[in-house]
């Protein structure tokens, strides 16, 4: 049944030749790794107005110069990250970045601030939507938490069918969107020039407003940065670009900086003239929608999209998770599964990991995630820090054309970065205190995943003197045996052809005597030359008498140099779903035994027919 509910929400599986096929073209790209950054319009213009209003009305003209610094951010982070995407085209962005030009330590700083990132990304996004799906049908609200795992769930599917699939599907929502808002901007600015939109700014840019000070100004550009996360997801994902795969992830980026560049500008330049306030009732894209469009079709299709691209946004978290942990674990940081892909040529285990951990903070933070959002940025202008100011060294290294210009330009995004993360952790500490735990824990994490790796591959690999093979005398063979059935006989004359020594182990319990000496003496009748052992057990434990016997028996065949081995018998149902039906003691013998090293565990297995 899993089987089947597997082919039917993921799909059929893809040969390795067809990963070619997977590849995304920028059109597709777009859809799949912008809707974060894209998303982020909905909500990055109203936190820096919510900061301004918190002073006066007339504050709010700072909005303006705001996201000029902003977008001044925007264009270092983009031409930055172009950079990285020709220089570094493995994937991996930041945390490559950060490792090969400062060092394994810092690089697991990037890495590990992207990956809880991409996790807040998802949690945020998705309860982001949820509640814009609440608003509009608010007999929603008690079952919040629910349509966010949901949706959750329902993206994870999504990206397990593989790219190709996810990408096609976002496409959708995404440049509906795109095209929305476009079309919102576009209309405000020709009725704005027509005179059919009154001019209803609070305050004349460059008035002056008391109270004003430049940590509120800081306070409102650092929530207002919040714009800028995922656009670092396109330099993560390069391997899953058509070819020329430098080329198109390059060009992605410029395209999707220029529409968030635009967006900004648009939805900013909106609100100051039309005097839009934050309001906890309506959103500041809401107020916008219904001034320009009216309370018409267009304005609930703009209500329609916005929840899509929130909800969606998530998929960029999605689509960026697994390939930094496939470039950490390739590493030896984090564990080896994560390289593995799936039955749809997607990293199914980071798509997996980054949906329980976003349903985690979904339920501890009871789907109000928004109070996360320093934290947030936090975890990516970290990453840009060290990946900007990572290009400088590399630029310095290598040289090469006009390597000067871009260097300054990674220079002024290192500053302006690095200015952000100090406000953030200035003006915002309690929000992004977790930030200060969360991390040690990770990088401890990560260095004792390294060191297993290395231990482990040092036992692992061969030397002359380990090399020689170790010449046994003979075999000594332990069957286990529970009753005398077809498994039984199997397993004996399986045990017979391996081994010089057999013996034949059997636990009993005190709740039938009578039906335990029938075992013994129906084995010794059809099996006269096997050493037949009847251990005695008064708690019913079998795992316990077991593990001491096979002990004993190793240590004795050490001495004579024989090998030991526990042949384990087993039946195997027809149908997979009949194994819930049988005892599982197979399972516990296996794992108990495979704790001695001096023991060698084999199963025998007979299949029924009917």
């Amino acid at each position: 049944m899993w089987h089947y509910l597997k082919r039917l929400l993921i799909g059929k599986p893809l040969k390795t030749t067809d990963e070619g096929g997977q590849a995304l073209t920028k059109f597709k790209a777009l859809a799949l790794l912008s809707s974060d950054a894209l998303s982020s319009v909905a909500y990055g213009t109203e936190q820096i107005l919510t900061v301004l209003f918190a002073l006066s009305a007339a504050a709010t003209w700072y909005t303006l110069p705001a996201v000029a610094i902003v977008l001044v951010l925007l264009f270092a982070i983009t031409m930055s990250y172009r950079q990285i995407i020709h220089a570094y085209p493995s994937g991996g962005g930041a945390y490559v970045v950060a490792t090969k030009n400062w060092g394994t330590w810092t690089g697991l700083i990037a890495g590990g601030s992207l990956l809880v990132d991409y996790m807040l990304t998802v949690a945020v996004s998705v309860t982001s939507g949820t509640e814009a799906i609440t608003s509009a049908i608010p007999l929603l609200r008690p079952y919040s938490i629910a349509i966010s795992v949901v949706i959750v769930l329902f993206i994870m599917t999504l990206n397990l069918r593989g790219m190709k699939d996810s990408a096609s599907f976002l496409t959708i929502p995404v440049y509906t969107f795109v095209i929305v808002l476009i079309g919102m901007i576009g209309w405000g600015t020709y009725n704005i020039l027509a005179g059919k939109l009154v001019y209803h700014a609070a305050a004349a840019i460059g008035s002056a407003v008391p109270g004003m000070t430049m940590v509120l100004f800081l306070k409102a550009f650092s929530a207002g940065s919040s714009s800028l996360t995922g656009v670092e997801a396109i330099s993560n994902a390069v391997p899953n670009f058509k070819k020329p795969k430098r080329k198109n992830a390059a060009n992605t980026l410029a395209i999707m900086a220029v529409l968030l560049g635009t967006f900004l500008i648009g939805v900013t330049f909106l609100s100051y003239y039309l005097g839009i306030m934050s309001n906890s009732k309506e959103t500041v894209l809401s107020q916008i929608g219904s001034t320009v469009f009216g309370r018409g079709i267009f304005y609930y299709l703009l209500q329609l999209s916005t929840a899509l691209i929130l909800a969606v946004a998530a998929n960029t978290g999605f689509s960026a998770f697994p390939i930094l942990a496939y470039n950490l674990a390739k590493d030896k940081f984090m564990p080896h599964m994560y390289m593995d892909k799936g039955d749809r040529l997607a990293y199914s285990n980071g798509v997996i990991s980054l949906a329980v951990g976003a349903i985690v903070l979904i339920f501890i933070f009871h789907g109000k995630t928004n109070l996360l959002i320093p934290l947030y940025a936090v975890g990516v202008f970290v990453p840009f820090t060290l990946s900007q100011s990572g290009m400088i060294i590399h630029w310095f290294r290598e040289r090469g054309r006009n390597w000067i210009i871009n260097a300054l330009i990674n220079l002024l995004g290192t500053v302006i970065s690095l200015a952000l993360v100090i406000f953030l952790f200035w003006l915002h500490f309690a929000n992004v205190w977790p930030y200060l735990i969360i991390m040690p824990v990770l990088l401890f994490g990560f260095y004792k995943i390294h060191d297993h790796y290395v231990t482990v591959a040092a036992q692992l690999r061969l030397n002359n003197e380990q090399a020689k093979l170790h010449n046994y005398n003979g075999a000594t063979v332990i069957v286990l045996v529970s009753s005398v059935t077809h498994v039984t006989t199997g397993a004996i004359n399986y045990a017979r052809s391996i081994g010089d020594y057999v013996i034949a182990m059997h636990v009993s319990f005190d709740t039938n005597p009578q039906k335990e000496h029938e075992t013994a003496k129906e084995f010794k009748d059809s099996f006269p030359d096997v050493r037949f052992v009847d251990l005695h057990s008064s708690y019913r434990s079998v795992a316990g008498p077991v593990l001491r016997f096979c002990d004993v028996i190793a240590k004795n065949s050490k001495e004579k140099n024989y090998s030991t081995t526990v042949l384990v018998p087993q039946f195997v149902p027809r149908k997979p779903w009949q194994n819930i039906l049988h005892n599982q003691t197979s399972l516990r013998l296996r794992a108990v035994l495979n704790s001695r090293e001096n023991i060698i565990v084999a199963t025998y297995s007979y299949h029924l027919k009917k």
